[in-house]
């Protein structure tokens, strides 16, 4: 038996007593879930405007601050929680860009910087070029004038 015929295999129709046929259904094997899941929380522009005044000078609440938060707001504890764990996790991703960012800025001040000294060193160079040049045309003059 291939792969192909083995899988076929294992989903083939099972036979019930009275001779129908039960075709296997993936979910019926999972067990179902206890409760449903709560749909996503659409907070208040006031609600998260009280939410980040208090995030600002508090990143973790204890939980009389967290019943304090919910009570006054018309929130879960649970959405307290959810709503701080949240914003803590992006804070970090915040932080860990800002920080690419500074990084990135460091790198390109410093290919700047490189290229301004490499700038400067071809306008030196003709300079010195144009200075050596000069003094050569000084020394022919001398040379010549001298014959």
């Amino acid at each position: 038996m291939n792969r192909f015929q083995t899988v076929a295999y294992h989903h083939q129709a099972k036979q019930l007593p009275d001779g129908q046929s039960n075709h296997l259904n993936l979910f019926n094997s999972r067990p179902q879930p206890k409760k449903k899941r709560k749909s996503r929380t659409a907070f208040t522009n006031h609600q998260i405007f009280e939410l980040e005044k208090r995030f600002l000078y508090q990143k973790y609440l204890s939980p009389a601050d967290r019943d304090e938060i919910a009570s006054s707001l018309g929130l879960s504890n649970a959405q307290v929680i959810t709503w701080f764990q949240n914003r803590r996790a992006k804070l970090k991703r915040d932080m860990e860009e800002l920080k690419k960012d500074v990084e990135s800025a460091k790198v390109l001040s410093a290919h700047k910087t490189f290229l301004e000294n490499v700038t400067d060193l071809g306008i030196l160079k003709k300079k010195a070029m144009s200075i050596g040049a000069s003094e050569e045309a000084a020394t022919n003059l001398v040379v010549n004038a001298s014959k």
